[in-house]
């Protein structure tokens, strides 16, 4: 395979396309997500397709709703 041919370009851009389009679907699961209640980060578990909280809060919605009480 020539390595200035068209061909071989087209091959490279259609790979990387596809591994950045699965990284995006499998990383989409694993983003850390706010409990609109609680302020608590949490991840979906796809194991028992349930919440996992992580101990953590998130500043930003703490302080929204400490404005609107």
């Amino acid at each position: 395979m020539d390595i200035y041919g068209r061909k071989l370009p087209i091959i490279i851009i259609i790979v990387l396309i596809g591994i950045l389009a699965f990284q995006v679907m499998s990383n989409e699961n694993n983003r850390p997500m706010i409990d609109s209640e609680t302020c608590e980060l949490y991840i979906k578990d796809s194991q028992f397709n349930g919440k996992k909280y992580l101990g953590e809060y998130d500043s930003k919605c703490l302080d929204f709703k400490n404005l609107n009480k």
